[in-house]
């Protein structure tokens, strides 16, 4: 007799495809079962909408929570950066594991690097963190460009500029990197310069929280450091009161000396989306050991960015 597989709940996104396609290769490593995946249409997979309209965050993932809660998959997938900050008592998020790149790339027009975009360039994203640290990244090179939003899949948006109806668009190295796109990068823009949306590169694999002997499991999968990290990040997106639709970029790294890691330095951003006015702050500190110090990372560096008048620059707050 066969073991029973188990079913793990996906968008059906071929970004999505892929990336649950590589956690169900290594959950069936670890558990020793066969893993098949359901596909789950979502409302922001549906909606035409721009996602600061419908909502930003957990418009991708709250299908697939209600079919894990409902128990038709055991378990799911998410990109963390879509995950709200909130965690449902009945959910696990099981396993982190190691982030890929976690960088803003940008696809432009004949081969076309940021710096190189004529004057008024058209560039197309969805993110209005994105077009903050874009426009003010241009001022501070002197560039005039025009940030045009844009919502769909992967293919759909680097058609923008095959078709010319844009410059270039600005997506997640991750995602290319999943669907094996990357060559068509023209350029890598650094952390130093764009940071990411919190939890950018990283997956999330929730299960139900009574199902211990799963929980365990997947916990084989878990990479600490980019739990720590990633947890850090959102924990100052939710101190922010900010939803995904929100202008807020954070990056937390690991600073090592050698091959010893010392202290975790955490990154925040806020601005407006002409780029005018960004606040942006960092604090370093010892690397989280647990998750209330890794949350009380983000929590501090909120704190100091809500003092520098980031609230002012959020627009709407989320409550």
């Amino acid at each position: 007799m066969t073991e029973q597989a188990l079913r793990l709940g996906t968008r059906r996104s071929r970004l999505a495809m892929a990336q649950s396609g590589q956690v169900a290769d290594a959950v069936s490593q670890v558990t020793g079962r066969p893993v098949e995946l359901v596909e789950i249409t979502t409302y922001g997979d549906t909606s035409r909408e721009h996602l600061a309209q419908i909502g930003g965050t957990g418009v991708f993932v709250t299908a697939l929570r209600d079919a894990l809660l409902r128990g038709e998959v055991d378990f799911a997938v998410h990109s963390l950066k879509d995950l709200p900050t909130g965690q449902p008592d009945e959910l696990a998020l099981a396993a982190v594991p190691v982030r890929a790149d976690v960088r803003d790339v940008l696809i432009a027009r004949d081969g076309l690097t940021f710096a190189e975009l004529p004057a008024g360039a058209r560039i197309g994203t969805g993110s209005p963190r994105r077009m903050a640290q874009l426009n003010a990244y241009a001022r501070d090179l002197g560039l005039t460009i025009e940030t045009v939003p844009i919502r769909g899949n992967i293919d759909t948006r680097i058609g923008f500029v095959r078709d010319g109806e844009l410059d270039g668009v600005v997506l997640a190295a991750a995602g290319l990197e999943r669907v094996g796109r990357t060559a068509e990068v023209t350029d890598f823009l650094p952390v130093d310069i764009i940071l990411p949306a919190p939890g950018q590169g990283a997956l999330a694999i929730e299960c139900a929280a009574d199902n211990a002997d799963l929980v365990a499991a997947l916990a084989e999968l878990d990479d600490p450091y980019t739990r720590a990290a990633v947890t850090a990040e959102r924990s100052l997106l939710a101190a922010l009161e900010a939803g995904c639709s929100a202008p807020v970029g954070a990056f937390a790294d690991l600073l090592a000396d050698g091959q010893i890691v010392k202290e975790l330095r955490l990154r925040g951003v806020v601005g407006t989306t002409d780029g005018s006015t960004l606040v942006q702050l960092s604090t370093t500190g010892p690397v989280p050991e647990t998750h209330d110090q890794a949350m009380a990372l983000g929590r501090e560096l909120a704190a100091e960015m809500l003092a520098k008048g980031a609230a002012g620059l959020m627009g709407e707050r989320v409550h």
